[in-house]
């Protein structure tokens, strides 16, 4: 049935059809365009006809009739109307319109990261490209470098890219919908084998602890030294922010909204971890004057939050080639088990595990945080070793 001006304005997420190849389409945050479907000189030829906030269903058939006249007379809309249309915006322009109009839905934990793995890796490549000109050769440039070296941030990035263009072609940006199928048939195959994450032996961790704290202070080599002792997953050193830390009482209070599973978790600080702070919060003081709550307590390239490769490359810069960050989460684990008298659910609360049986969970009310920092202040002794890190 075609559509009605009624339909076009309650239509529900998906691709609606009208008549003549015309279609609405609405995007699960309720945005709304016009999108033409025609069989051209045997392909398929998709054009965005702009946003149907903008262009009534009566302007939008309209200009189905006068594509299907150009196409009847010979002609190639694409090229007729070219003549006629405003020059694209760049593709970081585009980038940072998508991002803005899209993060409201997205869980919290996701967005952080997807403008810096946009500046590192493709705004110095296509950056300042016309939206409308990047086809699947610019975006082959993109991830040639990095495909085989961070071959997840690199497939992360692809989707990111296609959301891009997908989001101007829905703008009427880009006259047909762009397809990046063919980007990795142009990239060497990656190998992707389901494995836990590699994990250092607990008993090498005070090791490669004191070869670590020996190297110069860097942003990446803190951050892994905060993340070790506190047994934290990555992403919440990455994006964690000083208004989180008490260093007078010794805590770290993450918020719910920064946690995989979404609960507020607090993580007694142990005295190196301390020590570490203390020295990082002078730091910042004599660099920039003030301490703010919301800023991040370790940044990269234009103060935004280190990449996951920034913590990788400290332990690649040692020759560390075969341990995960995440994998000493494991070593903790490990030793807890082996080497102290610590119940199992004590060290599952210090990572921030969910207990799987509901109904335990429903009992289980403790967060056994003055076991926790008795084990946190045990695992920086084992970790340390009688030598000052820090």
């Amino acid at each position: 049935m075609p559509l009605t001006a009624l339909k076009v304005r309650h239509a529900g997420p998906g691709r609606h059809a009208d008549m003549h190849g015309l279609y609405l389409l609405v995007r699960d945050t309720g945005t709304r365009s016009w999108l033409l479907r025609i069989q051209h000189r045997g392909q398929r030829r998709d054009f965005g006809l702009g946003s149907a906030n903008q262009v009534s269903l009566a302007d939008a058939r309209l200009a189905v009739a006068e594509y299907r006249r150009m196409i009847r007379n010979g002609l190639d809309p694409v090229n007729e109307l070219g003549l006629r249309r405003k020059a694209a915006p760049n593709f970081e322009k585009v980038a940072r319109d998508c991002y803005d109009a899209m993060k409201g839905g997205w869980k919290n934990g996701k967005h952080p990261s997807w403008m810096p793995s946009l500046e590192n890796h493709v705004f110095p490549v296509i950056g300042k490209t016309p939206v409308d000109a990047i086809d699947s050769a610019a975006v082959l440039r993109v991830l040639e470098p990095i495909w085989l070296t961070i071959p997840d941030t690199a497939r992360r990035i692809l989707q990111r890219i296609g959301t891009t263009l997908d989001y101007a072609h829905i703008k009427g940006l880009v006259p047909e919908e762009i397809s990046l199928r063919s980007v990795t048939r142009g990239l060497p195959r990656q190998a992707r084998q389901v494995t836990h994450l590699a994990a250092m032996p607990y008993a090498d961790v005070p090791a490669f602890m004191q070869k670590l704290a020996a190297l110069e202070n860097s942003v990446g080599r803190d951050a892994l030294k905060l993340t070790i002792l506190t047994a934290a997953r990555s992403n919440e050193t990455r994006f964690a922010k000083w208004g989180e830390f008490d260093l007078d009482k010794c805590i770290w209070s993450i918020p719910a909204a920064r946690m995989k599973m979404k609960e507020p978790h607090v993580v007694p600080l142990s005295p190196p971890a301390i020590a570490l702070m203390r020295r990082l919060r002078d730091a910042h003081v004599l660099l920039e004057g003030a301490i703010s709550a919301n800023g991040l307590v370790f940044t990269g390239a234009k103060n935004n939050a280190i990449s996951d490769a920034t913590m990788v490359k400290a332990m690649r810069d040692m020759g560390i080639n075969d341990v995960t960050v995440h994998g000493f989460r494991s070593s903790f684990t490990d030793w807890t088990a082996d080497q102290t008298d610590f119940p199992k659910e004590v060290a599952d609360k210090a990572l921030a595990h969910k207990i799987p049986n509901a109904v335990e969970a429903a009992y289980r009310r403790t967060d056994f945080f003055d076991k926790r920092r008795l084990l946190m202040s045990q695992w920086a002794d084992f970790v340390a070793n009688g030598v000052k890190l820090w």
